[in-house]
């Protein structure tokens, strides 16, 4: 456990405290455990080392659990006002520059194994990345995941969010989740507790994906790796993959695309400081190199207010945006 200098609020009033970090920011003692102090907790955790865009104030605690009994203890312990969240790699997320007030959770790799069970299943931990599980189902001859190899997150986030690409989503495969819930209960949940909607799931705030089962049907090894492969190729040659970028910026409109509603609107390459729209595809943002998250996120919503004056139509975020501005 690292040493800090502000106590951590646990239920109980141990460690004291109450609020967002700019309410605790007193000197204190170093705080007593939040589980079995087998992981790793660091008061000011920086996300912006991770997260894509690279940009974005400091975690007020950040924490990686030893294992699946480590978070539950944490979180069962943690005083219930204190807002917790998990991050993976920060794939689609915009971590405003004020930083994020209470506990942000980071599977670290011990909770990223990939198997194979019978019935062309799959059962990854939520740390595992989406090609992870894609090259698994691969080898196995498990046909259906090949999507995954376009989604360039975990697999929490994948759960979460309900992602998506090249026609199928999370929704389509996941048969069910094991999850540890905000008061530290650890529970199975099938997959329609879910309530997925397109881009969205009813997983309650605080909950972390700890594992997830998803099922696909019998293939050919070699006919799903050429899918994957082509998939691999598309997203090369029209995702600007080699940048500091967060994804999908915008949820496309029933029936539109959302990168063709920002060209449209003229937004192609439009910049605020070092924050600019794609040219390469222009649902996607860019820091360019020095742009705050207050840059990116006001020019998605230049883009949010060209496209409405454009077409009459109001882009819905996808990027999840968190944080104090």
């Amino acid at each position: 456990m690292g040493a800090t200098d502000t106590p951590l609020p646990l239920a109980g009033g141990v460690g004291g405290g109450q609020g967002a970090a700019s309410e605790r920011d007193g000197a204190g003692p170093p705080p007593a455990p939040p589980a079995s102090g087998r992981g790793a907790l660091v008061h000011n955790g920086s996300l912006a080392d991770f997260i894509w865009f690279r940009t974005g104030g400091p975690a007020e605690w950040l924490f990686r659990p030893a294992d699946e009994a480590d978070l539950a203890e944490m979180l069962a312990q943690l005083a219930p006002d204190v807002p917790v969240m998990a991050v993976g790699v920060g794939s689609n997320l915009i971590v405003r520059d004020g930083g994020v007030p209470g506990v942000v959770v980071r599977l670290p790799k011990a909770f990223a194994k990939v198997s194979i069970e019978p019935g062309n299943r799959v059962r990854a931990g939520g740390a595992a990345m989406g090609i992870t599980v894609a090259s698994a189902a691969r080898d196995a001859g498990i046909a259906g995941l090949e999507f995954l190899r376009g989604i360039p997150g975990t697999v929490g986030g994948a759960v979460r969010m309900n992602a998506g690409a090249y026609g199928r989503e999370t929704a389509d495969i996941l048969v069910e989740l094991r999850v540890a819930l905000r008061d530290g209960r650890v529970e199975t949940w099938p997959a329609a507790r879910l309530g997925y909607t397109y881009r969205h799931s009813e997983l309650p705030d605080g909950a972390v994906v700890i594992e997830a089962l998803f099922e696909g049907a019998p293939g050919d090894p070699a006919a799903i790796g050429a899918e994957m492969d082509r998939i691999a190729a598309e997203r090369e040659a029209s995702q600007p993959l080699r940048s500091r970028t967060g994804g999908s910026t915008f949820k496309n409109p029933t029936g539109d695309k959302a990168w063709r509603l920002i060209d449209a609107a003229g937004c192609r390459g439009l910049r605020r400081g070092d924050a600019q729209v794609s040219e390469k595809h222009c649902n996607f943002l860019l820091n360019l190199g020095k742009a705050s998250s207050a840059d990116i996120e006001a020019l998605g919503e230049d883009v949010r207010a060209r496209v409405k004056a454009h077409s009459g139509i109001e882009l819905e975020w996808e990027i999840q945006r968190i944080g104090e501005k």
